[in-house]
């Protein structure tokens, strides 16, 4: 491969900085190189003969890559000055820059962090937007200087991301970016069948770039499968992954063609090799690669090799762990190199213009780093949250309670005596189908998807009738895998639609979350606001069903949304409350572009009495379509007694009603009920005024001693003042839920809440 290239001059001390070698390596192989030269091509002949990359493209391409690496070098010298603080490099891997060349500023990016060549040369594909120029090297500067005047982040993160180019800004090093790049390719086809319209050409496809240690990453083999099962079945998937391997992850090697070995025969899933360590050789495999997945509209797998040059970041002292013969190797293997070898065999750059252009880069990007610096930082904690949670509450309001069209309704119910508001009081379930179905009128671009919800209408008919009503182009079943039912929300999200994918239960959300925590709600934030991924997603859980099921069936485990930043949480209790909640996180995902879940209890799906059998008490009417709750808006019952408040959700609020009835009857006290509703943010005012006027305070809540509501609504009174007043918690036990009866024993009971109220009477 590099017969054309004389060895770079060997490191002859084990404590010299392996960038600087591979700085002074670069400078002496051209001064040294002693090549037959060919006749100067012409800008649109190829560079070589029998290459596909003309001496043009050839000669921006080896700009991109001389930028990348300059940034490179550049971090590494200004960061023991406290200028940059980003180190993990692109040095290596500068050969996606052809990628980027093959492919469209439109085509969607979602980028491996050594993307340094893949940036310089997508700004190339629009250098002015609305009326200012793009300046990779200055963006960049920014970016690795946390300025608060980064394009990409705002200075929150070191992170490749451009709006007006199309690449959404991850911190993804675990390959998790990968379910949300087939999700958006998909997304680009359901679009144009939906009609609803797209913001990109709709022959786009979606780029999606990783190392190859990460390609064994559990999130990227998900994602791998996923997009064979999709192609499997004739529909369209037009994702690109673009695997870099550069045969290493931090310190463990990847086995000698593993990649290759993989992925080569994988069913539904198009291998392409290129080499990314040669420009001339390697661009024709690169644009057939891409030229296929947007002609067939499949998903493609392009292997493109790659070297890691400087170790994964500065911190990474490789001398120390790898021989010095080794380290020299991999430095023999710079893409650069070759790159300088092409220019010169080719006749297009002399040694003179090669240096004067390495030389020009660095200046430039010294030069950009140090105007970085001087630019302002991000000083408050205000700045620094600013993009995370955005909430205009008017604009919310006034969306939630507009109301769909007549006609639409009309539509989706069947008929106008069909219209929920005129049917008779009904429980949970079919309040929350009543109200899926009015957002599916009120809203076209809406799509719900998850396991069994179309035709069957989910395990506990929630979703019955959707499918029919609305057809397969909206509503859909996905093969069993939630974290790719979180990553097609965030492709469909991404490209305009609003998405209500379905959790089957809340436990099988534990081993997706990532895409919550990672990717969904932290896209606003990385991106400073910029790219929003607005979505509703509908999880099945908590407990007291009846013992059936056990853990899985009957999780409680609330904290782990809880965790998540940025992310809203309602919980209903029962049906007008969950129509007016659905419409509100439906509003806050189409304003303000939230991600949003809604948790709902299974086990009063279907439930129709409260105190005793055939009371009916716990159906309620569908509520006008012009009502909706607002964000942290509680439900009081009982609101004029003090002499005892009792604060709840879900499951918690019938059984906290009826032991309040027991309490007043045993106590003499008035019972004043408090259902939260919103667990994430936790109405913190409304907690401390309930709690300042009732003389003695109960929190209910099923979750587990360790790991539930309680510990946020108890912080709520103490940090207003009130704790102490007498108090006391029912929870649940820290531990998993068993079968059968013995499910009861761990999580609340009527007559536990009664017990504490005679504690705190005592």
């Amino acid at each position: 491969m590099f017969a054309t290239v004389p060895n770079p001059i060997p490191a002859r001390m084990k404590g010299l900085n392996r960038a600087e070698i591979c700085d002074v390596n670069f400078q002496e192989f051209v001064r040294g190189w002693n090549g037959a030269v060919q006749p100067k091509p012409a800008p649109d002949e190829a560079i070589l003969d029998g290459s596909a990359l003309d001496a043009r493209g050839f000669r921006e391409l080896f700009e991109s890559q001389l930028i990348s690496r300059h940034l490179d070098l550049m971090a590494r010298v200004l960061r023991v000055q406290n200028k940059v603080f980003y180190t993990i490099g692109s040095s290596g891997h500068e050969g996606n820059a052809m990628v980027a060349r093959a492919a469209r500023h439109t085509d969607p990016a979602f980028l491996h962090y050594r993307s340094g060549g893949f940036m310089a040369e997508r700004f190339r594909k629009l250098p002015v937007f609305e009326g200012q120029r793009l300046d990779p090297i200055m963006d960049s500067a920014l970016s690795f200087a946390a300025s608060a005047e980064d394009p990409a982040s705002g200075g929150r993160h070191k992170v490749w991301g451009s709006k007006p180019l199309w690449v959404l800004p991850q911190t993804s090093t675990i390959a998790s970016h990968l379910p949300k790049a087939l999700g958006t390719a998909v997304a680009i086809e359901a679009g144009k069948r939906l009609g609803t319209g797209l913001p990109i050409p709709e022959d786009s496809i979606a780029i999606c770039s990783f190392g190859d240690a990460s390609a064994n990453h559990a999130t990227a083999q998900t994602a791998f499968n996923a997009a064979s099962w999709t192609a499997y079945q004739k529909l369209p998937a037009p994702v690109l992954y673009v695997c870099e391997d550069n045969g290493i992850g931090i310190s463990v090697k990847t086995p000698t063609g593993w990649i290759g070995e993989s992925f080569r025969s994988r069913p539904d899933l198009d291998y392409f090799f290129a080499d990314g360590l040669d420009l001339a050789s390697g661009y024709g495999d690169v644009l057939r690669a891409v030229e296929h997945c947007r002609r067939t509209r499949r998903p493609t797998f392009l292997h493109l090799r790659t070297q890691r040059i400087m170790g994964h970041a500065g911190t990474d002292f490789e001398i120390e762990w790898r021989s010095i013969e080794e380290l020299c190797a991999v430095e023999a293997g710079d893409p650069l190199l070759r790159s300088a070898a092409i220019a010169l065999e080719s006749g297009a750059m002399t040694k003179d213009e090669i240096l004067a252009l390495y030389e020009d880069t660095r200046r430039k990007c010294f030069a950009a780093a140090e105007d970085a610096d001087s630019r302002p930082r991000i000083e408050t904690l205000e700045h620094v949250m600013r993009p995370l949670a955005p909430y205009t509450p008017d604009k919310v309001q006034a969306e939630a309670t507009r109301a769909p069209s007549f006609d639409a309704r009309v539509k989706a119910f069947g008929s106008e005596d069909k219209l929920p508001e005129k049917q008779v009081p009904r429980h949970l379930a079919i309040q929350i189908n009543q109200a899926l179905h009015d957002l599916f009128a009120k809203y076209p671009e809406t799509l719900l998807f998850g396991e069994d919800v179309a035709q069957k209408g989910g395990v506990y008919t929630v979703t019955k009738g959707l499918h029919k009503a609305f057809g397969n182009k909206r509503v859909f079943n996905t093969l069993l895998d939630e974290t790719m039912i979180l990553g097609m929300a965030q492709g469909f999200a991404n490209m305009g639609m609003l998405p209500i994918p379905e959790i089957q239960y809340l436990a099988y959300l534990h081993n997706a979350i990532d895409q919550l925590r990672g990717e969904a709600c932290s896209l606003q934030f990385f991106s400073d606001d910029q790219f929003r991924n607005p979505m509703v997603v509908r999880i099945a859980g908590l407990g007291y069903q009846r013992g059936f099921g056990g853990h899985f069936h009957n999780d409680n485990s609330v904290t782990a949304l809880r965790d998540i930043p940025g992310l809203v949480v309602g919980c209903p209790s029962r049906g007008d409350d969950a129509a007016m909640m659905l419409r509100t996180l439906a509003a806050l995902a189409k304003v303000d572009g939230r991600v949003t879940a809604f948790l709902e209890p299974i086990a009063l799906y279907m439930t129709k009495d409260l105190y005793e059998a055939g009371d009916g008490q716990w159906l309620t009417d569908y509520p006008a379509p012009n009502r909706a709750l607002v964000l942290g808006e509680e439900r009081v019952y009982n609101p004029d007694a003090t002499d005892c408040v009792i604060f709840s959700f879900g499951n918690g609020m019938p059984m906290s009603l009826r032991a309040a009835r027991q309490i007043e009857a045993k106590h003499g006290w008035k019972v004043r009920v408090v259902d939260l509703r919103w667990l994430v943010p936790l109405n913190h005012a409304a907690i401390a005024r309930h709690a300042g006027e009732c003389k003695r305070i109960l929190v209910v809540d099923e979750g587990r001693h360790s790991a539930g509501i309680s510990e946020g609504v108890i912080t709520a009174i103490t940090e207003a003042g009130h704790g102490g007043k007498p108090l006391k918690r029912v929870v649940g036990a820290d531990t998993y839920t068993p079968l059968a009866g013995a499910a009861f024993l761990v999580i609340p009971k009527d007559e536990d809440i009664v017990q504490a109220a005679d504690a705190l009477a005592g």
